[in-house]
């Protein structure tokens, strides 16, 4: 299968590419940047999903595209970017060119509580821009995982960034849940969900094998250091009035939309790892990956 990744530079596309690439498909890196390194075997194209001009020509001659380009739901957008033009604007010119290619095969990376009437910025435009793909012609699947963790990534970082070790401060305490999903266990789903027919037309909520708080993540994060930490808990009204002082300043990666976001649990029901092979036991966690926990992940055939 010819495999179009928009976003296949990044953190999840990278592992993605590489997943892709060892089960013999023929991919290519969608990326604004042409300076933007490819695992080995993957092609490289350059373009931007929100300049519907400079995506067509890469789009076409593939059977599938994946879609993966996202600002991150955790700092303030920079730039002149923001979730809507990205989102919204990027996915309907990536299906625009697919109908336009005659592409079979779409799927939309997407997030927990996605939903165009959603409280946050980025989960509106991630809900808008599940309507345009559920609308579209093409044979779509949907994920929506919950926070993606692995070498590379933003949630380890943004921890740190949030706190400071020994004593610190958090809304609510750090009550905010999450369910940290290993990268590694993540790609082998999303290349599944393109090679079986059976995952066209559906919309998967999957997520890891704990429901950590953001204050369990914190102790995690700074374990792994060998330090420890003490969380007080700061008013959620507080945080959200001294971030909506900060908010207009550039320089300041979390905003008002950032705080809103953290009054949100990021967990699932029902979690479809399963409709993939896995259980709970078998899922990389976050303990096991910051070399806290000595639980290892296992895939079990489905």
């Amino acid at each position: 299968m010819r495999i179009l990744v928009a976003g296949g530079t990044g953190f999840i596309g990278t592992n993605l590419c590489r997943e892709l690439t060892a089960r013999g498909h023929e991919v290519t890196a969608l990326s604004r940047n042409p300076d933007d390194a490819t695992p080995e075997g993957v092609q490289s194209a350059v373009g931007d999903v929100t300049a519907y001009d400079s995506i067509v020509d890469a789009v076409a001659d593939h059977d599938a595209v994946v879609n993966l380009v996202s600002l991150s739901p955790l700092y303030q957008p920079t730039g002149e970017l923001d979730h809507e033009t990205v989102h919204l604007g990027g996915t309907k010119n990536l299906v625009r060119a697919a109908e336009a290619g005659d592409i079979g095969r779409f799927l939309q990376m997407s997030g927990l509580d996605a939903d165009p009437n959603a409280a946050t910025a980025y989960l509106r435009a991630k809900g808008q821009a599940e309507t345009v793909v559920r609308e579209s012609d093409l044979e779509w699947t949907i994920f929506r995982p919950s926070v993606v963790f692995g070498e590379g990534d933003e949630f380890v970082g943004f921890t740190k960034t949030l706190t400071t070790p020994y004593v610190t401060g958090l809304p609510g305490g750090g009550d905010t849940r999450f369910q940290p999903i290993w990268v590694g266990d993540l790609a082998p789903m999303l290349a599944d969900a393109l090679e079986d027919d059976e995952h066209v037309g559906e919309i998967y909520e999957v997520a890891g094998p704990d429901v950590l708080t953001l204050a369990d993540v914190t102790k995690l994060v700074y374990a792994a250091e060998g330090r420890s930490v003490t969380v007080l808990p700061i008013p959620t009204s507080l945080a959200k009035l001294g971030l909506s002082v900060i908010d207009p300043i550039p320089v300041v990666p979390f905003g008002t939309d950032q705080a809103r976001s953290l009054e949100i649990d990021n967990t699932v029901a029902d979690n479809d790892a399963s409709v993939f092979g896995y259980e709970a036991d078998d899922l990389r966690s976050l303990e096991s990956a910051l070399g806290v926990d000595s639980r290892q992940s296992r895939r079990v055939a489905p």
